[in-house]
């Protein structure tokens, strides 16, 4: 897409519209289920365990004209609730022709066309790579999301990567201790490590820059981290 004045529009990636409405909907769908369901479910109960929960009483009790609107509701007010952090957890994306601005719950990034080398997806992270190793960019993003990325980078002339790491088998899980890395290398790994658990987004990221300022390059796999020297 070109503007008026025929410079090339940035391209916005975010997650659609229609597919949060999509989850709101079929949360709707699942009250409707439970709507019917929730009758013989009751009945069941009571024949194997010769009771039912509270609240499965009370909506088992209310005839289905009433339990249908009510649980509806209540599967639109869950869709809605999971839609939002599935909304929350994923980035805003502006790819333009001289630099990519990535808007994600820490705040944002700015990174100028010319340091972008690679960029691709790691598992669940966008990541943004410069030539000299350096990840400006490493954030979580839904893998639904890879097709829009790709269009809006090779429309713009970015290196785009694919879904895996270009340098996959260079990583290494690590091991405390190992004499592969200094002690001041584990120390900081092993900050990030506790920062991470205790769900400290800013220590862990501060640690994983400080890292960066080594050569090591970080990531997550599960609980493990994996690093690899740039």
């Amino acid at each position: 897409m070109r503007s008026t004045m025929g410079k090339e529009l940035p391209v916005t990636v975010r997650l659609p519209g229609a597919w949060l409405c999509g989850v709101v909907l079929v949360g709707a769908g699942l009250g409707v289920g439970a709507a019917f369901a929730v009758g013989p479910v009751a009945d069941w109960m009571i024949r194997l365990f010769d009771g039912v929960p509270g609240p499965l009483k009370l909506v088992a009790s209310l005839p289905l004209v009433w339990s249908m609107p009510v649980l509806t509701l209540v599967g639109a007010l869950a869709g809605a609730w999971v839609a939002g952090i599935w909304h929350a957890e994923n980035p805003v994306v502006e790819v333009g022709p001289d630099s990519v601005v990535v808007r994600d719950g820490g705040g944002g990034r700015h990174v100028e066309r010319a340091q972008v080398a690679e960029v691709f997806i790691d598992g669940h992270d966008l990541v943004l790579r410069g030539s000299d190793g350096r990840e400006y960019v490493r954030t979580g993003v839904d893998s639904g999301l890879a097709g829009r990325l790709r269009s809006a980078c090779e429309r713009h002339g970015y290196p785009w990567c694919g879904t895996v790491d270009p340098h996959e088998s260079a990583y290494t899980v690590w091991v405390d201790g190992t004499p592969d890395l200094d002690e001041s290398t584990h120390a900081l790994l092993r900050k990030r490590r506790r920062a991470i658990a205790d769900d400290r987004t800013g220590a862990a990221e501060e640690a994983r820059e400080e890292l960066q300022a080594r050569g090591i390059s970080v990531r997550d796999r599960g609980k493990a981290q994996q690093y690899r020297e740039v």
